[in-house]
């Protein structure tokens, strides 16, 4: 859904009792598979039904043998990111059912709610009583076989596999997709979208996919239509508009405080996490997050530079791939079913909320149970979010116990930097100020230690940015700098510690900052009139 998060969230107790599920489940899978066991979900140990009901973010990552059997109404992300394993649901399913699958073989014998087999890659999903919109999309592979009617845009994005339809199904079937098929057995809209063709199948994929089904009740005539990717015209889409202005407009200026000596040292750590229950803080020697795609760029052999081997070790980055233990990984659509081995060797995540599909309150929740099953409980967790929807961003935060808020100023919205600063500062104010959650900010481009000061000065807490380059020892010498310059502007401001930066540090330097910024004007020294205006 688009707009504003779901409020109405399951209660607090579920999310508990799902996690409680999925941790006493995790032993037992591995020994279970070794026994060629049926673990149960949903009776009691004498075998009496006692049905789930809205349990969420089950099983996920279900190892390779093991079989699990629920019983009841679950929620959203069940058996996601699943790498082998047989999954039976007895009952219904939410939203998100087999998500990123590697291989499990999942039977809904009941309805399925939005998203069944999102981004799966492999593995075969069964659904006996329809399901929502947006079936099997982005999948890159496997078997989706639904029996019942089927929402809108069934296959959107898809770039390989096979969904088989029993059933109706609704508008904009296979939109956006790039490969795979879409075999219908039932009504479909007579206006395909863009890009889209129907054809016949021949007597040869009749009987590979009927193969495929290996069930002789949901096999597929030969009259059933073939929906495929139709040639279409590439046209280059247009870059996004970027920020119309960076913080050079915005000074630092030192008050009535006189200087402090050359030779002292500044604190400049921040802490991600700090003194929340049930979590180990991760320290940042800079209130940085620098962003690279892979954690293969920051290793380093130790005899080759001592020093920068030692600066790269110390400091957290997001990566999307390869990340070390302090790193925090960044997951969205296209490494959501890597998400397992990502999250068992990194030090947070990342939950990047613009490239996966919007989430309710309930589905967030599954997702949260479900990766946080696989991160550890004591890790920090960071959404990632538009500007543009920065109040959206910092409610959802406090409503799923988030550690850390960052907002992306290259949303596309072309919106100054500058104009940001209030916006963040309102919305924290009125959504974080009884909260232990941190706020951030990702930058278009690489920082300078003036860009840390303004912003931590600002009430940023964490600032993420691309990095200037990709070579290790370029990257120890950048931070290097970074370290050098912030300790200096402490040092002009008085200050021994970035805790210590405070808005009244900052001035506009021109007036148009001033406007669009709130902040004091240079000279004038009080904000413009109209901010104080009602």
């Amino acid at each position: 859904m688009e707009g504003q998060p779901n409020n109405m969230a399951e209660p607090r107790e579920v999310v508990e009792r799902s996690f409680k599920i999925n941790n006493k489940l995790g032993p037992r899978l591995i020994e279970a598979a070794k026994q060629d066991a049926i673990l149960r979900i949903g009776w009691t140990s004498a075998g009496d039904p006692v049905p789930k009901d809205g349990e969420l973010g089950l099983c996920p990552n279900l190892p390779r043998g093991s079989k699990m059997r629920a019983l009841g109404v679950l929620g959203s992300w069940t058996a996601a990111f699943g790498s082998g394993g047989n999954f039976t649901i007895q009952g219904d399913a939410g939203a998100f059912l087999g998500a990123g699958n590697r291989g499990n073989t999942i039977v809904c014998e009941k309805m399925a709610g939005n998203f069944p087999g999102f981004a799966m890659r492999s593995g075969k999903i069964s659904v006996m009583d329809g399901v929502g919109d947006d079936a099997g999309a982005l999948m890159e592979g496997g078997l989706l076989m639904i029996r019942g009617p089927a929402g809108a845009r069934i296959g959107g994005g898809m770039k390989d596999g096979l969904i088989v339809i029993h059933g109706d199904v609704g508008s904009d079937p296979g939109a956006g997709m790039t490969g795979g098929k879409i075999v219908i057995n039932g009504r479909y809209p007579s206006r395909l979208p863009s890009g889209v063709t129907q054809r016949l199948l021949t007597a040869a994929e009749v009987k590979h996919i009927n193969a495929e089904l290996d069930n002789a009740g949901m096999e597929i005539p030969k009259d059933a239509a073939c929906l495929v990717p139709a040639e279409r015209l590439h046209v280059e889409t247009q870059d996004r508009p970027v920020s119309t202005s960076d913080l050079s407009s915005i000074g630092l200026v030192a008050g009535d405080l006189h200087h402090t000596a050359a030779y002292q040292t500044c604190d400049t750590v921040v802490l991600i996490a700090d003194g929340v229950e049930g979590k180990s803080p991760l320290a940042l020697p800079l209130p940085l997050l620098p962003v690279v795609s892979s954690g293969t760029y920051l290793e380093m052999p130790d005899d080759n530079d001592p020093m920068a081997s030692s600066i790269l070790s110390k400091q957290p980055f997001i990566t999307r791939d390869q990340p070390r233990p302090i790193d925090f990984v960044l997951i969205d659509s296209t490494n959501l079913a890597d998400a397992p081995e990502l999250l068992e060797h990194s030090g947070g995540m990342v939950v990047d909320l613009d490239e996966l599909p919007a989430m309710n309150s309930e589905e967030i929740d599954g997702f949260i149970v479900a990766t946080r099953t696989m991160l550890g409980t004591d890790k920090a967790v960071s959404f990632l979010n538009s500007i543009s929807r920065v109040e959206s961003l910092h409610v959802r935060s406090s409503h799923h116990n988030i550690d850390l808020a960052i907002s992306r100023i290259e949303d596309g919205s072309g919106m100054a930097e500058a104009a940001t600063l209030p916006m963040i500062g309102r919305s924290t104010k009125s959504h974080l100020s009884d909260t232990s959650i941190q706020t951030g900010m990702l930058l278009g481009l690489s920082a300078s230690g003036q860009d840390l000061a303004i912003l931590c000065a600002s009430g940023i807490n964490v600032v993420c940015c691309e990095v200037p380059m990709q070579d290790p020892r370029d990257l120890a010498h950048w931070l290097q700098s970074i370290s050098s310059e912030l300790s200096s502007i402490l040092k002009r401001l008085g200050l021994d510690s970035i805790e210590q930066l405070q808005r009244q540090h900052l001035r506009a330097l021109d007036y148009e900052t001033a406007a669009i910024s709130g902040l004091r004007l240079v000279g004038y020294d009080r904000p413009l009139p109209h901010w104080f205006a009602r």
